[in-house]
Formats: structure tokens, C-alpha cells, sequence
């Protein structure tokens, strides 16, 4: 049985990847900060207080896992908050930072120990941290935060290359979820689907390689 690890799956994405994972017959671990009542379903084996910012809870969330394997972590967990360059919020920022680039991280440093051979890491970024792909401006925060975790992506392929992991930086698509205020044009559960087969797929020719769900590759 495969086993999956998805943070913040308590909601949107996140949960709607922890029940197509389940409903296939993959052992799924759900690490969030709490856990929502869609959560509690069977096969989802849900550890809570998981806060991807704090080094202890990490830690302890580690530690709880000790021993066992994990095929697949997908560091899903976010925030956003919009910060036009007239309401630069440094304090929102920072928070982002510590959630969208240092979250995943954390949680893939501490979790190194349970990885094998075949292992593969993926990160839920966003297509807004393309450098190539930005046309509109706007959201500094966000944006920035998604420019930094997928160069923390490729630097996490390089170093566990020689231990045949590979990672991915996953663009879930514009979903409508309570992230972005239910605006998006597809809803959680395509956007997962997208997910599962581009993580699938993912093997060490396409490591460090940043993809949209629907199997387009994107510009840094």
C-alpha cells in the first residue's frame, strides 16, 4: 500500500487530494493544524496541531512518524493574502513567507528520515511565481512567497538527487476554493485529479520541474 502524506488537508485541495488518494486504495496521513469534519472519514489517518511554521510541532509530527515510510509528501498546506503595492502589509507577508516557502521546507527536512529510494516530494506552488508568466502585478506577497519555494523545490532536487527522490513544483490551477475567495475557474476535486497524475508521473527525469495540473509545463 502506498502511503501519502498531505499537509493542510483539511479543506479544499488539499482534502479533495486525501479522498481521491483514499478512494484508490493509498494510505492517506493528513497533517494539518485542525481537522475539518470532512476529514474524519475512513482510511485518512489525521494527526492535527500539525502548524508548518512551527519548528516544534514539526518536530513532533516527525517523530510521530518515525519508523514508518512515506511514499509521497505533498506539501499543500498556504495562505494567501493580497497585497497590492499600496497596502504592502509586511507583517502578511512574512506570514506568507513562513507558510508558502519555508513551510514546505520544514516539513520535507524533518520528514527526510521516513523517505526511501522512490520516494517523491511534491510542492503545491502556483503559476503566480513565474516570473516568466507574470502579467498582472499585484499580490507581492503571494507572488513572492511562490517565487521562493520553487527555488527551494529545485534546490531540494539537487540534493536528493544521488538518493533517487525526486520533486516537483505543482501549479494546482485557479480552483475555487476558500483560498481564493470561491473565484476559481475549476473546482478542487479536477484540480486534485490533475495533481495525482502529474505526481504519478513524476520520476527523476522530471525533477525540479515546475508543472500546471492540466500537464503543461510552466516558465520559472
Amino acid at each position: 500500500m502506498v502511503t501519502i502524506v498531505i499537509t493542510g488537508a483539511n479543506r479544499g485541495i488539499g482534502l479533495a487530494l486525501a479522498e481521491q488518494y483514499q478512494a484508490r486504495g493509498d494510505h492517506v496521513i493528513a497533517a494539518v493544524r485542525t481537522a475539518s469534519p470532512e476529514l474524519t472519514g475512513p482510511g485518512i489517518e489525521t494527526f492535527e496541531g500539525v502548524d508548518v511554521t512551527d519548528d516544534g510541532a514539526v518536530a513532533r509530527f516527525a517523530s510521530a512518524l518515525e519508523g514508518r515510510g512515506i511514499d509521497v509528501l505533498i506539501n499543500n498546506a498556504g495562505i494567501l493574502t493580497r497585497e497590492p503595492l499600496d497596502d504592502l502589509d509586511w507583517e502578511r507577508m512574512r506570514t506568507q513567507f513562513e507558510v508558502n516557502a519555508l513551510g514546505p521546507l520544514r516539513v520535507t527536512r524533518a520528514l527526510l528520515p521516513c523517505f526511501s529510494e522512490g520516494s517523491k516530494v511534491a510542492i503545491i506552488s502556483s503559476r503566480v511565481g513565474s516570473l516568466g508568466d507574470n502579467s498582472s502585478g499585484n499580490n507581492y506577497g503571494y507572488r513572492m512567497s511562490k517565487v521562493a519555494v520553487n527555488m527551494a523545490g529545485v534546490n531540494l532536487s539537487h540534493d536528493l538527487k544521488d538518493k533517487d527522490i525526486p520533486v516537483i513544483l505543482l501549479h494546482p490551477g485557479h480552483v475555487r476554493t476558500g483560498l481564493t475567495g470561491m473565484t476559481g475557474g475549476i473546482d478542487p476535486g479536477e484540480s486534485a485529479r490533475g495533481l495525482i497524475d502529474r505526481i504519478d508521473e513524476t520520476n527523476m527525469e522530471r525533477t525540479g520541474t515546475f508543472w500546471h495540473a492540466n500537464g503543461t509545463e510552466l516558465p520559472w
